[in-house]
Order: C-alpha cells, then sequence, then structure tokens
C-alpha cells in the first residue's frame, strides 16, 4: 500500500490478536514497529519475529507515564512516529446491569477509553513537536491513526454492557480527533471489527457471549462465518496508508455484514428465535 515503507508506527495491546497481526502486516509493508503490550515478554517476541527493525515494550495504555515511556521509546529507536494504530483494549464484566458494580465498569473505562485519549493526545503532541521541527508546510510532518472500534460501537445488546459503553466512547474520540487533525494533515480512522475469535474472549472461554460460542453467532452474518485478525489487519492498514489519503472520521466495518441485518425481515432471521427464552435467560434472576 501507498506511503507506508520506511515509516514507524506504535501498536497497542501488539502482543496477540488483532494487534499482533496489525504489526505483522505493517511490518510486511515496510514498517517499523513499536508493539506495546501489558505482556511485555510477549510484545518483544512479536517484535523480535517481525521482518523490519521493530521494538517491543511493556506498556499499560491507561498510564500517562506508561503512555509517554512507550512514545520515548520510540523517539529513542527511530527518531519519529508516523502512524499510530490504537488497539488495546479489555472485555470486561458479562454481569447483568443490575448485578454490575462500578468498579467492573471503570475498569472497562480505564482501558478502552481513557487509554485511548491518552493515546490519541500523545499521538497529536507528537506530531505538533514533528512539525515544529520541520516547519510549516512540511508534509512529512502529518499522520494518521487508527484506532479499534467495534461492532458494538455501532449496535446495542443487553449483555457486555461496560464493553458496549466503551466502544461507543471510541467513535466519539475517534470523531472529535478526526475534526480537530483534519486542518492539521492529521487522519483519525476506526476499524469496527464483529466476531473475530481471539485473545480477548479467552477468559470467558465458556460464558454464553464469549469465546464458547463465537463461531455459532458469526454464522448468522452475511458471510456465515467468524472474521481472521488478518482480515482486520488488512483494514488497518489501508486506514493508516496514503490510499485512504481522503479519508477521515470513518468507522470502518469488518464484520462480515452482520451490521448491516434487520433482524425484523425473514433474511435477518426474523421470528426465527424463541423470545421468551431469550428473555428468561437475561432477565430472570
Amino acid at each position: 500500500m501507498r506511503g507506508l515503507d520506511g515509516k514507524v508506527a506504535v501498536v497497542t495491546g501488539g502482543a496477540n490478536g488483532i494487534g499482533q497481526a496489525s504489526a505483522t502486516r505493517l511490518a510486511e509493508e515496510g514498517v517499523r514497529v513499536v508493539v506495546v503490550d501489558v505482556d511485555g515478554e510477549a510484545a518483544e517476541r512479536v517484535a523480535a519475529g517481525l521482518p523490519t527493525e521493530s521494538v517491543g515494550t511493556k506498556g499499560d495504555v491507561a498510564s500517562e507515564a506508561d503512555t509517554e515511556a512507550y512514545v520515548e521509546l520510540a523517539l529513542s529507536r527511530f527518531g519519529r512516529i508516523d502512524l499510530h494504530h490504537l488497539n488495546a483494549g479489555v472485555p470486561g464484566s458479562f454481569a447483568r446491569l443490575p448485578d454490575l458494580s462500578v468498579a467492573d465498569f471503570e475498569a472497562v473505562m480505564s482501558v478502552n477509553l481513557r487509554g485511548m485519549f491518552l493515546g490519541l493526545r500523545a499521538a497529536f503532541r507528537q506530531y505538533e513537536a514533528q512539525a515544529q521541527r520541520a516547519g510549516d508546510g512540511d508534509a512529512g510532518a502529518s499522520g494518521a491513526i487508527c484506532v479499534t472500534a467495534s461492532i458494538a460501537s455501532l449496535r446495542g445488546s443487553a449483555d457486555l454492557l461496560p464493553y458496549q459503553t466503551s466502544k461507543h466512547g471510541v467513535v466519539g474520540l475517534t470523531r472529535g480527533a478526526a475534526m480537530y487533525g483534519g486542518p492539521l494533515g492529521v487522519r483519525v480512522n476506526a476499524v469496527a471489527p464483529g466476531i473475530v475469535p481471539t485473545g480477548l474472549f479467552a477468559a470467558a472461554a465458556t460464558t454464553r457471549g464469549g469465546m464458547n460460542d463465537m463461531a455459532a453467532r458469526a454464522s448468522t452474518s452475511p458471510l456465515r462465518r467468524a472474521g481472521r485478525p488478518a482480515e482486520i489487519a488488512g483494514v488497518v492498514a489501508f486506514l493508516l496508508s496514503d490510499d485512504a489519503s481522503y479519508m477521515t472520521g470513518e468507522i470502518v466495518s469488518a464484520d462480515g455484514g452482520a451490521s448491516i441485518v434487520s433482524t425484523v425481515r425473514p433474511s435477518g432471521g426474523a421470528g426465527a428465535w424463541d423470545a421468551a427464552a431469550l428473555d428468561q435467560s437475561f432477565y430472570e434472576t
């Protein structure tokens, strides 16, 4: 893809799943990658296996200090940052709304929303510093950011409420940052994956709506299957590349068509489930 070769990118949550696939795809396009993850050893392993000069580091995206540290690492190794894939996130609690604790809710907001804000702020601070060094009018001072949203950013559900709320917030951050960045030459877009089995939901391997029934849930999408991390990484690479140079503020769905389904039409499964049984599973204590 145009404009990626030789660039420097930060990928958060890069030690596995979509983040690892993104780091790999970007490196295949010639990008030097700073892989950031709370599992520092895994981040280092991923970076060591990439085909470009890359580095892995431990970092909690909800921490201001850790965010500043990964930026400093990137600058010390490569001198600049051109691209960001702000991907790190946690699923949070599957508890019913009345049973959710404040701690459950805030734990997800801390990583998924506060962490995204800190990453965006750090990116814009660095782009501003690079622009000042380069001088006004230098196209090299611009940049591109992709954040990981979700099908949960665009639709509602009665379960996984903290995650859903945080991902709605990510859309607001994306659009606000895109408005701010546009006049500066900085593009901000989001990819919104549907069902992509990764380690994100591994802790909920036996939970309904978690890992164990992903294939079954994905089978009702128009493509009738779950996605693969590499398929999401391809969208990320496109959004960060010059091939998407006239796109900003977009939330690009990569979900097998799940988000377009009208559930009140026969082709969308209207009436094909037992609503009483469905309600019983969510509302009976």
